[in-house]
């Protein structure tokens, strides 16, 4: 046995010098160790600070940096709130210290971050916080760049909070497909979003309060065919299995008060939870959400799909001729939908505990209609190949009825293969040789430019074996240094996924 003692203050966090900080330092959350991030740091030195990152004066401004009609904006929330709010009477200089968006600082009054981010000018927006944005993608298809000659259409929202989330929320709501709906005694149609409309808005608000602004992206919503994906910087504070219990973790306690008086937000931890209900009282599955350490970020997805209705009901009779449970049903569609499940995303749409999740998942193994990947905390089930033969069949007959043509599934992987640009080709090391990690990161970072890759397709291109260390030694880390990104960020683990190189500042100019 050896005995370690513990660090004393003064020597935390230790950490490994190589990786530096937050990477090198670990953190032990439930049986794992994850590796450090900005938060844990914040944690860690709690003791040493005053006030939190919203609360923090930027040097590089003034009341200037303030737009004016954005303080108007927020007496109006205000007073259609409560008309005699003691507040409504204050000075601006007055009404911006009181809610902590401005402090002294060396004789003057300067914003803090939290009043940029509200009340900021466009201006003080795009030089204090260049990637603070919000981005509204469409992207044609189920899957991230699956259209090499039609990446993505994207607008670019930036303005203070109240007026982001305003326009974000009806950008969502006019772009989503309209539901026909005609009630009983009405003579005129009734044209409503896919989603609820407070879902959307509650889920846009969720990301800009919680995301954290130390990081430099942008809160993305991304919609696909059959999803609407909400992507921010920042992992979950609150615990993921806690999400939608009450009581609400902020990093950002100034930027959610100020919205939480004006009935933007609430802060009680109900958000989540009013979201599920949403959802399934109006047919549809309730929102995932994947809170990740690695890469730094919070994903909530939402499908368009309503779930077990006849068109379902057919499908899974033609699947199997077993009895199934409902939450067994929502699983099996769900996995129809995007190509696997683990544990945390059949109890977000069973709303069940762990053990009972992984028991209906491994009877749907033993059923043979999933296959098991994975061990321990990242086991996850894919389609078995009756599961896979039966969604092929439809595609196919889909494809035939649309366009009279078929195609082999393995078709476009062989060409891929097959198709690598010469200046690539000319790159790959010979067999044998172990090239400098540099040029090898570069040429990862250009093979993912050309075309998104999964880790065996980059093996095999590479002349490599195994995957794994491949996935070990590079591709991960350059996820998690921003270097690469994900094709499927909501699971990491997904069968089908792949890497590619994060958007542009060019690539994003394209609009619709």
């Amino acid at each position: 046995m050896v005995y370690v003692a513990e660090a004393t203050a003064t020597d935390k966090p230790v950490y490994l010098t190589r990786l530096g900080l937050p990477r090198g330092a670990y953190r032990r959350v439930g049986p794992t160790d994850q590796e450090g991030s900005e938060d844990d740091l914040i944690a860690l030195y709690a003791g040493h600070q005053t006030d939190t990152f919203d609360g923090a004066v930027l040097a590089d401004t003034d009341l200037h940096d303030i737009d004016l009609q954005a303080i108007d904006d927020y007496r109006q929330l205000r007073r259609q709130i409560n008309p005699d709010a003691e507040e409504l009477t204050w000075t601006d200089h007055d009404l911006l210290r009181a809610l902590g968006c401005a402090k002294p600082d060396k004789g003057q009054l300067r914003p803090t971050v939290a009043g940029i981010l509200l009340f900021g000018t466009v201006l003080a927006l795009r030089r204090c916080f260049p990637m603070m944005r919000i981005d509204y993608i469409r992207v044609p298809g189920r899957q991230w760049v699956e259209d090499p000659d039609h990446r993505f259409d994207t607008l670019e929202i930036r303005a203070p909070l109240f007026t982001a989330i305003r326009r974000a929320t009806n950008t969502v709501r006019d772009e989503l497909l309209q539901s026909f709906s005609l009630p009983e005694g009405s003579l005129a149609r009734e044209d409503e979003p896919t989603l609820p409309l407070r879902v959307i808005r509650e889920a846009i608000v969720n990301a800009v309060m919680h995301r954290s602004y130390r990081i430099h992206g942008a809160t993305q919503i991304i919609r696909y065919a059959n999803r609407l994906e909400i992507r921010n910087p920042g992992h979950s504070i609150k615990a993921e299995e806690q999400l939608g219990e009450p009581g609400s973790e902020t990093r950002n306690p100034r930027i959610a008060a100020v919205l939480h008086e004006v009935n933007i937000a609430e802060t009680k931890g109900s958000g989540i939870r009013a979201m599920r209900e949403l959802m399934l009282a109006n047919g549809l599955l309730p929102p995932t959400f994947e809170s990740s350490r690695r890469p730094d970020q919070f994903v909530a997805t939402f499908l368009f799909h309503h779930f077990l209705g006849p068109d379902d009901l057919a499908w899974l009779r033609r699947l199997t001729r077993e009895t199934l449970s409902d939450e067994e049903a929502r699983a099996l569609v769900f996995v129809r939908e995007l190509g696997a499940i683990d544990n945390a995303a059949y109890r977000a749409i069973n709303r069940t505990d762990t053990l009972e999740a992984s028991g209906h998942l491994r009877r749907l193994r033993d059923l043979g209609l999933l296959a098991m990947k994975g061990a321990g905390s990242r086991t996850y089930y894919i389609p078995s190949d009756a599961f896979e033969h039966l969604a092929y069949a439809e595609a196919e007959r889909d494809s035939h009825q649309l366009t009279g043509d078929s195609h082999h599934p393995q078709q476009d992987s062989h060409q891929q293969l097959a198709t690598i640009p010469s200046d690539l080709l000319s790159r790959i090391p010979v067999p044998g040789t172990k090239p400098r990690r540099a040029v090898m990161r570069a040429l990862l970072i250009d093979l993912c430019g050309w075309k998104a890759l999964s880790s065996r397709e980059l093996a095999a291109i590479l002349g490599r074996q195994d995957h794994k260390p491949l996935v070990r030694d590079y591709l991960s880390p350059m996820v998690a240094e921003g270097l690469l990104a994900y094709t499927i960020p909501e699971m990491e683990n997904h069968p089908e996924q792949r890497y590619t190189v994060p958007r542009s500042e060019v690539e994003i100019k394209k609009i619709s």
